[in-house]
């Protein structure tokens, strides 16, 4: 538990700059995690990771270790990966199937799926006159004390209270709604398994740069020319259109002045959205195939509200970043104020062709994969910054752009242009509004 007396967090976010404390002090990252991390809703899973009663996943919600696991009756359980006994961890992979039941390794206690105690060997007459009780909920596995799912979509909390999810991802739901409605089914499906990288960079580092519109045609330009380059010479050489996978990096040769012309929203609890960016409606075969799915499924007009929506990237704050036209998500995972896992997952549109998958999957791999340039130059900028903070040559992190003239209506901001720092603000505001209160 963070020494509250050593840490005043009241100066260090004021409405155009942050103090460095905030990415490298250790006991800021102590109470973000007991005040937002664990008070918040935080993304544990997707419903389809654990298909088989027995499945299950393992994560952690802040410094908490988590099952995610499909009950018997076909609900999920988010449960602390700990058996009441002696302490020791139920689950050591990261993913399995414990059958019709939890058993403990070291003592054999048994559990049912839902975490209630099943049996303990050898206990007959072994607790007469103590204070052991069967039924008593402190020796059954601890679930969670809150946990909802959307659209199949997991999320817990580890406080007692606060709003329910709903309320809670107000306009960020459009994340979850925007990436479902694209499956002619109205479903999403995951694939297993994952990227999962360890950025040596705060967590926050990560989320402020997915909706910074400036940067890509800065620091992604050598991939995105050299994209274009190859996309011409297809062009040139067998007069047909490239493949839409190589627009997905030559779109980072965009100017400066477009991504000025896109907006961002950013929303009360920290949660923001870039809207606009990257078209993906192109007229080829297997794209008109698709859309024609989309029409027979939900009728002309719905299915071209549902096709029209064109958001690029929503931040579920502060644990999610989300690119539902792309079916991608990408989990925060803090470890340290210097370390952060990310885990990338992509989905499967349930009812689209196979092609429209093939075509988030080129995403996935050439985007937001560990191995690709996108990602390795994003990761060398987040790094430089962390270690940057480190030093003793001032104290602030400006976040002035447009501060100040953005919009603001009903507690949501609109940017007033593309490269405003409003996703920033927003975030900051909400971290301390958090970190002063609690969620």
């Amino acid at each position: 538990m963070p020494n509250e007396h050593r840490i005043e967090v009241g100066g260090l976010v004021e409405p155009d700059r942050v103090h460095r404390r905030c990415y490298v002090d250790e006991d800021v990252f102590d109470l973000e995690m007991e005040r937002i991390f664990h008070t918040t809703w935080i993304y544990v899973g997707h419903e389809t990771q654990v298909p088989k009663p027995g499945d299950y996943w393992t994560t952690i919600i802040g410094r908490q270790r988590m099952i995610l696991v499909r009950g018997k009756e076909q609900g999920v359980h988010v449960l602390f990966n700990r058996c009441p006994h002696r302490g020791s961890l139920l689950c050591n992979e990261r993913h399995g199937n414990v059958g019709d039941g939890f058993r403990c390794t070291y003592h054999a206690w048994q559990f049912n799926l839902d975490g209630t105690l099943r049996s303990i060997p050898m206990s007959e007459g072994a607790y007469e006159n103590t204070r052991f009780a069967p039924d008593d909920p402190q020796f059954h596995m601890t679930p969670a004390p809150r946990m909802e799912s959307y659209r199949g979509f997991v999320f817990a909390s580890l406080a007692e209270s606060g709003p329910d999810l709903r309320t809670w991802l107000g306009g960020s739901i459009q994340a979850f709604d925007d990436m479902c409605d694209r499956a002619p089914d109205g479903e999403v499906e995951i694939v297993p398994n994952c990227f999962r990288i360890i950025q040596k960079s705060n967590w926050k580092i990560f989320l402020e740069n997915q909706l910074d519109a400036l940067h890509p045609s800065v620091t992604h330009e050598s991939t995105g020319r050299a994209a274009s380059e190859v996309q011409k010479d297809i062009e040139n050489r067998t007069g047909k259109a490239p493949p839409l996978s190589y627009h997905m990096l030559s779109a980072f040769t965009t100017p400066f002045e477009v991504w000025d012309t896109l907006e961002t929203v950013g929303h009360p609890y920290g949660h923001c959205m870039l809207q606009g960016y990257m078209g993906l409606r192109p007229t080829d075969p297997d794209n008109l195939e698709y859309e024609k799915r989309m029409r027979e499924s939900y009728g002309e007009k719905r299915a071209e509200e549902i096709l029209s929506v064109n958001i690029h990237h929503v931040l579920v704050y502060p644990s999610l970043s989300v690119q539902s036209p792309l079916q991608q998500l990408r989990a925060v995972r803090p470890l340290a104020p210097d370390r952060t896992l990310t885990e990338i997952w992509h989905f499967r549109l349930k009812g689209a062709p196979e092609p429209i998958y093939r075509r988030a999957l080129d995403y996935y791999y050439l985007v937001n994969s560990p191995s690709t340039m996108i990602n390795a130059d994003d990761l060398v900028n987040f790094r430089k910054c962390q270690d940057g903070l480190q030093l003793d040559a001032g104290d602030w992190v400006s976040f002035h752009r447009n501060a100040g003239h953005d919009s603001v209506k009903d507690g949501v901001v609109t940017s007033v242009t593309g490269m405003s720092e409003a996703p920033m603000r927003n975030m900051f505001k909400a971290w301390d509004e958090y970190m002063r209160n609690g969620a």
